[in-house]
């Protein structure tokens, strides 16, 4: 059986398609509290987990596939394979921060769920920020002055828009990635491989 872990939130909301193909109750899935399920010939075991928590997951052989995006991959920085990259819950990480922001200098401060991102990204500009790493809603941070700047995944822009804050630079689009733990994609290599050919079918 394959044990595949998804990422709550905007990831699992777009994976019906996938979940479907995989013979899933989506009725159950996206309408019970319940975290663990059986597809419907108990082939696939599905694991619905916060996103910053999946790497740990697969890298430590307690699932064996993930998906879960980019930024989360990179910010946890595990020993996984990265095995497939999917086209849907697409997004971007971006700058942004109210029309009155001071210019980008040394010092400046950013707030962000994704530091090990946001300060590759200004470092790559030829600057050190002051990096202000927070777990909620990042949008409220320059509107109480604790920050300069927001770096935050964007989608559709509208959180941004509704509190006033503006793009200023997108840096690294978004995709989900399959990740895979690296015992399991030898001795479960069949069945991880019909599965992100399954994923990455049209």
């Amino acid at each position: 059986m394959l044990r595949v872990a998804i990422a709550k939130g905007r990831i699992l909301d777009e994976s019906k398609s996938i979940l479907s193909k995989c013979s899933f109750d989506l009725n159950q899935v996206y309408h019970s509290r319940q975290l663990r399920f059986y597809n419907g010939d108990a082939t696939m075991e599905l694991i619905l987990l916060k996103a910053a928590d999946i790497p740990l997951y697969v890298e430590l052989g307690a699932v064996d596939v993930g998906i879960v995006g980019k930024d989360t991959v990179i910010e946890n920085d595990r020993s996984v394979y990265e095995v497939g990259e999917l086209s849907y819950a697409l997004c971007t990480l971006c700058l942004a921060g109210p029309v009155d922001a001071p210019a980008l200098s040394d010092g400046v401060k950013v707030a962000t769920k994704y530091p090990t991102l946001a300060k590759r990204f200004l470092n790559e500009k030829k600057i050190n920020p002051v990096i202000l790493s927070l777990s909620g809603s990042v949008e409220i941070a320059p509107l109480i002055s604790l920050s300069d700047y927001i770096v935050d995944i964007v989608q559709t822009g509208d959180t941004l828009r509704e509190n006033g804050l503006k793009v200023y630079e997108s840096y690294l689009k978004i995709k989900p990635l399959i990740i895979s733990n690296q015992v399991s994609f030898r001795t479960k290599s069949a069945e991880i491989q019909s599965f992100i050919k399954l994923c990455e079918e049209k």
